[in-house]
């Protein structure tokens, strides 16, 4: 951890008690900061307001009391809370610097840090670049950070000048850099997304691309090349653009041609070897690949890591084989475009085990993507709902189930040997679960006790 000064006996305000504001409030303490944490909401573990005062941090929740903006010099912010919050909107009119948590682990690190951004894939690039990029290695380490849930500072604090930080970037988080200066900058791509937060599509694209405002010559700034936009947004970058495409041979950086992924001209490997499945896999694939090569990585340990990363839990997550049906977990599927791009990816008969919380939407939108769907298993609220959808795309097999629990024997009772037994709920889990990965979770250990039942070949 590098040794900074600018931060001592500043009076620094960290709003939020979450992951990131616990471990940018202690980062502070050590770096000599006077640390005032506040919450609105009072935690139900007391122990960590204990523990925060402990260490000299004055802890205020239940409240955002004004005054607590009289001493600030500056506003570390919680990446959740909107800018419309009273005393994050007081902070902005008296001209407070306000920051996220990944800047104050930036200005610490001693490695190299990687960024990866974009509206959808950020969570799965990530964790293959830094699968990549430990395959072999002989010293250091490529730690995953930020977003993906583990606190940027946290790693920070670790990582020598032999590491690496491959740090996952939203939006929110990436409002609250000024600094933050990734050798290897990622955009997967940019969709429709949060504009109850920024305000407008705009504000949304000039967020994400702060993640490359900082770069110069000696940085990459890796792109998707897929849609005209992302190509122009490139040229708002100082770095060395290298670009990935499905759809286009770019010889200066990664492509698809006849099945075939390439780097530059090398030929890497066969995208149907890549474990995860989905056209969307492949982008991420090539965005990761794109990341390894421009470290140094060779191409043996880019094609292991391909062939045997089974996906981020709960994201199209391959689980097990049972008798020769394939189960996956995609409970992350909160909507129905997750529904859509998970579909997308399997060609193998499907059972889809679908449904959740009710927000009022019918779910036609799903039919084009049901054309391998031989047998719909639905629960929840919209449990009615998705059987019209399933009925009006002419699936014959229909059947209601309480849970995901017992969906899982059910959806093996009517499989035969190739099929795909597909969980993507399109669909928020709040009628029966907490979140998305207690469902998941669920799921999985239902499966687990299903093979104990049945006995497993792969």
């Amino acid at each position: 951890m590098k040794k900074i000064t600018n931060y001592e006996n500043k009076h620094i305000l960290v709003i939020g008690l979450g992951k990131s504001g616990l471990n940018a409030a202690q980062l502070l303490v050590k770096l000599g900061a006077r640390v005032t944490v506040n919450d609105l909401k009072k935690p139900k573990d007391t122990r960590i307001v204990t523990e925060l005062e402990e260490k000299g941090i004055k802890v205020i929740t239940g409240s955002h009391p004004l005054e607590l903006l009289d001493e600030t010099e500056l506003v570390v912010k919680n990446p959740g809370i909107p800018y419309s919050n009273v005393l994050v909107s007081a902070a902005v009119k008296q001209k407070l610097q306000i920051i996220t948590e990944p800047e104050l682990a930036a200005e610490i690190l001693e490695g190299q840090l990687v960024g990866i951004t974009g509206t959808n894939g950020k969570t799965t690039t990530t964790t293959m670049i830094s699968l990549m990029l430990n395959q072999n290695r002989k010293e250091g380490q490529a730690y995953v950070a930020g977003n993906i849930g583990v606190p940027a500072t946290l790693v920070a604090q670790k990582a020598t000048v032999k590491d690496v930080m491959v740090s996952e970037l939203s939006s929110f988080q990436l409002l609250g850099i000024t600094k933050l200066h990734p050798h290897i900058a990622v955009l997967t791509n940019i969709y429709e997304a949060h504009t109850d937060y920024h305000g407008s599509r705009a504000n949304y694209i000039k967020a994400k691309m702060r993640i490359t405002m900082n770069q110069d010559k000696n940085d990459f700034f890796v792109v998707n090349w897929d849609s005209d936009e992302w190509q122009e947004l490139s040229k708002q970058s100082h770095a060395k653009i290298v670009p990935f495409s499905r759809q286009d041979k770019i010889e200066t950086g990664a492509y698809e041609k006849e099945g075939l992924l390439y780097f530059r001209g090398e030929k890497i490997m066969a995208a149907s070897e890549i474990k995860v499945p989905g056209a969307h896999n492949v982008e991420n694939a090539l965005a990761a690949l794109t990341v390894a090569k421009l470290m140094g990585q060779d191409t043996e340990s880019i094609v292991e890591v391909l062939k045997t990363f089974s996906g981020v839990r709960h994201r199209t997550q391959y689980v097990t084989t049972l008798n020769g049906r394939k189960f996956y977990n995609d409970s992350k599927a909160t909507n129905m475009e997750a529904t859509e791009k998970a579909l997308a990816g399997f060609k193998a008969p499907t059972i889809l085990l679908a449904g959740g919380l009710d927000r009022g939407f019918t779910f036609e939108r799903l039919i084009p993507f049901f054309k391998h769907v031989r047998k719909l298993i639905v629960f929840g609220e919209t449990a009615d709902l998705m059987e019209a959808a399933g009925k009006k795309a002419g699936i014959n097999e229909i059947q209601h189930t309480e849970n995901v629990v017992t969906a899982v024997p059910l959806a093996y009772e009517m499989s035969n040997e190739g099929d795909i037994i597909l969980l993507s709920p399109a669909c928020a889990s709040w009628d029966q679960y907490p979140t998305f990965e207690v469902r998941g979770d669920m799921y999985i250990d239902a499966i687990e006790k299903l093979a104990k039942k049945v006995g497993t070949t792969k």
